[in-house]
């Protein structure tokens, strides 16, 4: 049967879905579904690993028969993940020994604050390009393999493996024939030379990790493998890549050359810039990340990350209740001219870029007794658009570029009400792709990449197309009054943790 479609098992945070892509790539079938958050203390952020595989299998399946495409017609199969989760695993059984510690979690904080005073900052940020923090997935796995009993011994011996969802996953594809993960993934571990293309064993013996558990790292675009008897599917089909969330995003954008930046909008969030095959290090609270491995080489981007982003939305819906879900969002903030001087910092699991303040909570200012939940429903929209313009302005500072335009995706991405403030806020043209499942779509790219459904990243460029454009409404004035209040609550909400 001839090859018609992509599928991409995009692995988020609070869902997992399976899309189908078209040549043209086009969505052809999507299928979704949301699982369990865990939260054992406060700060602390669990998935059941087993959960994910099984919910991220069923949606496989179901996208296939929805759709009416038969798994001899996927010609491969990419995989887009959170990126700094991570599991430990029985290799025998294929069971995790403790539920996987998610990015959010907060539980290392102390730990990083240690590797600090030790001085460690340097070489960490200059080795990995990273910043020590709690996000990262090396301090999460040191703390399984301390709190396990008899998990380091048994991962030297060779009885444990690790990885971040990506690895998981193509581990359970593949029946355990695979155990790999890609330069993108492994970017974000601690654990990874971003220079020299390996794991690093400083950062290994600092927190004493068995270099045997860890996957092998390999290309963004590559035939891993070819699913088995567990992933049930009537045919094999190969597993042919992987990509971080946020650099998949960027591949899906066909930000291809040096200097292209897109941002995205899901749970977290991410402004990420390509900068080509040489790594640029941030003395501006950035991030430097591998962006992919394709063809023999490796690229780089710059990166700004945010935990609150549709996270936030998700607050409002599940914990205040004061709406019934993210759509109605756009139209109560429009409800109102403003908030009334209200500001929401959303850093319930502290401050990321550009701040790197793990001991930050999110807070709100400026209430009064006239605030209800029209004005707390856009201040929580609006600081999206605040924080991302928080690191755009870092990264145009430091690579001396100013931003000409901004490409965005994510679900988010479809909140009218929130791209016109965001295109306020930044003072240039907002563009919104038809398709605004880029993290999937670069999943799905690469893979196709990988066995010629694609023939070149040319034929990819042209297949993006701009469904609608959102231009600056207010004069500079205006918005820089509103930002200086933003800034004015980012301090205050600073540091709040006692430690």
């Amino acid at each position: 049967m001839n090859a018609t479609h992509v599928m991409a098992l995009d692995a988020g945070t609070g869902s997992v879905r399976a899309i189908l892509f078209d040549h043209d790539g086009d969505i052809a079938g999507i299928a979704q579904e949301e699982f369990e958050q865990h939260y054992p203390q406060p700060g602390w952020v669990e998935h059941d690993a087993v959960v994910i595989w099984d919910a991220q299998l069923r949606v496989a399946h179901r996208v296939l028969a929805d759709s009416g495409v038969a798994a001899g017609q996927i010609a491969a199969i990419g995989i887009a993940n959170q990126r700094e989760t991570i599991v430990v695993w029985d290799v025998a059984t294929g069971e995790p020994i403790h539920n996987a510690l998610v990015w959010q979690d907060g539980r290392t904080a102390e730990y990083c604050d240690e590797l600090r005073a030790r001085g460690l900052g340097d070489y960490v940020r200059d080795t990995t390009g990273l910043p020590i923090d709690k996000y990262f997935s090396g301090t999460k796995l040191k703390w399984i393999l301390d709190r396990v009993p008899g998990a380091r011994e048994r991962a030297r011996a060779g009885e444990l493996i690790c990885g971040t969802i990506d690895s998981w996953l193509i581990w359970k594809l593949t029946d355990g024939r695979a155990h790999v993960t890609d330069v993108s993934n492994a970017s974000r571990t601690l654990c990874f030379n971003i220079r020299e293309l390996d794991w690093d064993d400083r950062m290994l013996e600092t927190f004493d990790i068995p270099r045997r558990m860890l996957p092998a790292v390999r290309p963004s675009s590559e035939v891993y493998g070819c699913t088995g008897e567990a992933a049930g599917f009537s045919t094999p089909i190969p597993v042919a890549s992987a990509t971080g969330d946020q650099q998949g995003a960027l591949f899906g954008q066909a930000c291809f050359t040096p200097g292209a930046v897109k941002a995205t909008y899901g749970t977290g969030g991410s402004v990420m810039m390509n900068t080509g095959t040489t790594p640029v290090f941030s003395e501006a609270g950035l991030i430097t990340t591998v962006a992919w491995g394709l063809d023999g080489r490796v690229e780089y981007a710059l990166e700004g990350v945010f935990f609150g982003v549709g996270a936030t939305i998700k607050w409002l819906r599940d914990e205040l209740r004061i709406i019934d879900g993210a759509a109605e969002t756009a139209s109560i903030a429009a409800s109102i001219p403003d908030t009334g001087g209200v500001y929401l910092v959303p850093a319930f699991n502290g401050l990321a870029s550009p701040y790197w303040d793990q001991y930050a909570r999110a807070t709100m200012f400026g209430m009064t007794s006239g605030t209800g939940r029209a004005q707390i429903v856009r201040a929580a929209l609006e600081s999206m658009s605040y924080s991302y313009r928080d690191v755009i302005d870092a990264m145009a500072a430091e690579s001396g570029n100013r931003l000409p335009s901004l490409r965005v995706d994510g679900g988010v991405a479809a909140n009218d009400f929130h791209l016109q403030f965001q295109a306020d806020q930044l003072g240039v043209p907002v563009h919104r792709p038809v398709v605004t499942e880029s993290t999937a779509r670069g999943a799905a790219f690469l893979a196709g990449l990988a066995v010629a459904f694609w023939a070149s990243q040319d034929e990819l460029r042209d297949s993006i197309e701009i469904e609608r454009t959102f231009e600056p409404q207010v004069d500079e004035p205006t918005r820089e009054a509103l930002y200086a209040g933003w800034r004015k609550a980012i301090a205050r909400s600073r540091d709040w943790v006692d430690h």
